[in-house]
């Protein structure tokens, strides 16, 4: 996320140039934009790297405001007004994962406040900002496949400093068209960011 409360580098106590970083507000990925898909296929192409971590954080502003906006098109009926600006749309396009954070938080039929679905979508959105990045690019796609490339979540507390991560898609085999189990799972996280190249 472009979040300042976010600093990289800190986070994962590395220095200036160990990490290739991209951001962008709630990191986004609702459609396939050329600028985070092309530069990660940068990054695990010519730059050789083997990870990938999507990583969100709490209390996150993006997640707040989309889910805000979902809740203000439930109520108004018809998905509400058209987005005008860039950053309704960015909001709009976030609308699939509220929904379906709302949707987890109720299924027994409860009731979450917006803060709860907010706080819960930030998880929701690293998982489909994970499957989306390997439904938009087919050289990413193939990486992971062939265990090139592992693609990892994570979301960061902004309180405690601590980062979860959340491990590969649940569904990553069948992304991928395959009937097994997770591709190379023996392959711990560690050994990953151990393994030469440059994470993301």
């Amino acid at each position: 996320c472009a979040d300042s409360r976010a600093p990289i580098e800190i986070v994962f106590d590395v220095q200036p140039g160990d990490l290739f970083v991209l951001r962008n507000a709630g990191n986004t990925l609702s459609h396939a934009e050329g600028s985070v898909v092309g530069s990660l296929e940068y990054c695990v192409g010519p730059l050789k790297a083997k990870l990938i971590v999507v990583l969100g954080h709490t209390k996150c502003g993006a997640m707040m405001g989309a889910t805000n906006t979902m809740l203000d098109a439930q109520q108004a009926g018809q998905g509400g007004a058209p987005a005008k600006s860039a950053l309704e749309k960015l909001l709009a396009g976030l609308g699939p994962v509220t929904e379906q954070a709302q949707y987890e938080l109720n299924a027994n039929g409860g009731s979450a406040t917006a803060e709860e679905i907010a706080a819960h979508v930030v998880k929701v959105n690293v998982f489909a900002g994970m499957e989306r990045l390997l439904a938009y690019s087919e050289p990413i796609r193939e990486k992971v496949n062939s265990g090139e490339v592992q693609l990892h979540g994570a979301v960061y507390d902004i309180v405690s400093g601590e980062v979860d991560f959340l491990g590969q898609l649940p569904r990553l085999p069948l992304i991928l068209g395959r009937e097994s189990g997770l591709i190379n799972a023996d392959k711990s996280l560690k050994s990953v960011v151990d393994s030469k190249g440059q994470g993301s």
